[in-house]
């Protein structure tokens, strides 16, 4: 009598939740998500990707065209490009990252409350959120950034109050949307706080919007530091950053055009990149999205 082994049990396969198929299915925004993904390893990993030093002058390469030796080529004071550029990513990515954060945090903070007590809290808060959005952008973080001085906290800084908010608007409209909802009425029946009801239950619902709303806030982030940087008030010389090289290349579009096409190219990739995976989160995330 033979005795045969019992088969090993096979596992089945983990699918991928419903909002991961439907982001790799929009394939924009997977591309936007491998452009961000360059950019992060190589701000990261600087010192190995490029020449090393920033400021280096190289004095017999002064405005040289793109080459093997220096691939972006050099500016005025025969600094390497390249190296520059990748650099300028760092300053970029942390300004745009670290300004969206303070700004979720300060805007759906203000949005939760509002949203949750309503009533006088919520017109003053709200009116307070509709005045600053009734200012430019850009107009408001430049008289920010004048006040509190030329440096990269200080930008981050404005950036963040200028961008929180639209964080506190789509807080409070979700939460509006959420409130009267059968879950949120039953924790209330069951005797939840308000501050369990608003972490637990109000804020995990509400995640998806604010996801979607932070990626293309960083966009906006990145420009806004770019911008604030061109005008001398961002990241100060010699550290680099995209909006400072472009204001040092304006002298020298004619004879050294690269000088202004690779950082103004490196500003135009990440806040696309920064765009199209929020366009992807959005369809990902939207709950009347099907799988096909």
């Amino acid at each position: 009598m033979t005795v045969t082994s019992p088969l090993p049990a096979v596992r089945p396969r983990r699918r991928l939740s419903a909002p991961v198929r439907r982001f790799l299915r929009h394939t924009l925004a997977v591309v936007g998500l491998v452009v961000l993904v360059v950019f992060i390893l190589a701000a990261i990993f600087a010192p190995w990707v490029t020449a090393g030093d920033p400021s280096r002058i190289f004095f017999t390469d002064l405005r040289a065209s793109p080459s093997a030796a220096h691939p972006f080529g050099t500016d005025e004071l025969g600094r390497d490009i390249l190296t520059r550029v990748v650099y300028g990513a760092r300053v970029s990515l942390t300004a745009g990252l670290v300004s969206v954060v303070m700004a979720m945090v300060a805007g759906t903070g203000l949005g939760l409350v509002a949203g949750y007590a309503g009533g006088w809290i919520d017109n003053v808060i709200m009116r307070l959120v509709d005045a600053l959005l009734a200012l430019p952008f850009l107009v408001l973080a430049i008289a920010l950034a004048a006040i509190l001085g030329p440096s990269l906290q200080n930008t981050m800084i404005a950036i963040a109050i200028v961008s929180a908010p639209a964080f506190a608007r789509v807080t409070r409209g979700e939460v509006l949307a959420q409130r009267e909802r059968e879950y949120v009425q039953a924790a209330q029946a069951l005797g939840a706080r308000d501050g369990r009801l608003i972490l637990r239950h109000l804020l995990p619902n509400i995640s998806g919007a604010l996801t979607v709303q932070t990626s293309l806030a960083v966009a906006t982030a990145i420009l806004a530091e770019s911008s604030l940087s061109f005008l001398g008030l961002g990241v100060q010389p010699p550290q680099p950053s995209w909006g400072s090289m472009l204001n040092a290349a304006r002298g020298y579009l004619a004879e050294a055009p690269w000088m202004a096409v690779f950082p103004g190219a490196a500003i135009f990739l990440a806040v696309l990149a920064f765009n199209l995976v929020g366009d992807g989160l959005r369809e990902a995330l939207d709950p009347r999205g099907r799988d096909a």
